[in-house]
């Protein structure tokens, strides 16, 4: 993959899968075949994008396991990435895409612009297994039962995962401390506050986010 595919029109991409889908809308399997792409960066940062808006409902949880199955690949050294049937035939609603196109766009377009390859020593071979084990925490954390606990994560999914796709370790680091930091956040705060750690949640996410998490 060239650093001119890599960097421009992946969001455009993601917009044209979303324009295209049916109605009813696409399994998880049609939505990776159409992105055209093998490697593990694109269709991360593909699936991370739903999980990054915050009040997309379905979407992440449709998301969360198979993305945590690719990250185990990666941290194997698979080199191309696989999903099994029953992650394929999952399917995402044609509004779903449609969102997630629309935040691709408002949150990621212009960090796609700016990437270039620097510190490339953090997208290459042995890097991108540690990544995909870090990858696996941040997909753990996506399933704890919160209101709104997907969109930290995601971010930090979709930062690093572009990074890797263009080899910009600037945004592998960025995107890797975002969640990391996100997840001692979560410990913090079940270790000293228990049960109450979600009341404590969910008036962060309240105030963060500006509407209430029901």
């Amino acid at each position: 993959m060239t650093e001119t595919s890599e960097k421009l029109g992946l969001i455009s991409a993601l917009e044209d899968i979303a324009a295209a889908a049916s109605e009813d809308g696409m399994s998880l399997g049609e939505f990776v075949d159409a992105l055209g792409e093998r490697a593990f960066g694109i269709i991360l940062f593909a699936m991370a994008l739903p999980i990054s808006i915050p009040f997309l409902y379905g979407v992440p949880q449709v998301m969360a396991l198979p993305m945590m199955a690719l990250s185990a690949q990666m941290a194997l050294g698979r080199e191309e990435p696989w999903l099994p049937s029953k992650f394929k035939t999952r399917r995402l609603d044609k509004a779903g895409l449609e969102r997630m196109a629309q935040g691709g766009r408002k949150w990621f377009g212009w960090l796609e612009a700016l990437a270039r390859p620097r510190l490339t020593w953090l997208s290459g071979p042995t890097a991108e297994r540690l990544v995909g084990g870090v990858f696996i925490l941040f997909c753990a954390s996506i399933l704890v039962p919160l209101p709104a606990t997907n969109t930290t994560p995601g971010i930090a999914l979709a930062i690093a995962a572009l990074g890797l796709l263009t080899r910009d370790g600037l945004l592998v680091l960025g995107g890797l401390l975002l969640g990391l930091a996100w997840i001692a956040l979560l410990m913090t705060l079940f270790l000293f506050f228990g049960d109450a750690a979600i009341d404590v949640l969910k008036d962060f996410i309240r105030d963060a986010l500006g509407r209430e998490a029901t």
